[in-house]
């Protein structure tokens, strides 16, 4: 996605070390520690029972603005990386156009 301008972050209710592990497998960065306070925060679901966020996904434009977002509280309704790439094409198209 270096081609399109579009950095990849990720966060994670895992402790440094198990968060780690997963930034090893993605190539690209993982914070760890999210808090509930900070899920809730930024509408998201946390499950207490388990200590663990659930998926909440921010696509951002080029001035940080969210252009779309997508809270999951289960396995249902994620964000597929392939549908990310179409609406990210879809943005970079339409910033062209209006440019």
């Amino acid at each position: 996605m270096e081609d399109r301008g579009v950095t990849f972050v990720a966060a994670s209710s895992d402790a440094q070390d198990k968060a780690a592990e997963m930034a090893a497998n993605t190539g690209f960065k993982v914070g760890y520690g999210v808090s509930q306070a900070l899920i809730e925060s930024i509408g998201g679901s946390y499950e207490a029972a388990r200590a663990f966020a659930q998926p909440s996904e921010f696509v951002l434009d080029p001035d940080n603005k969210v252009v779309q977002v997508s809270y999951s509280d289960g396995p249902l309704a994620r964000t597929e990386a392939s549908d990310a790439i179409k609406f990210i094409d879809f943005q970079i198209k339409r910033r062209a156009e209006q440019a």
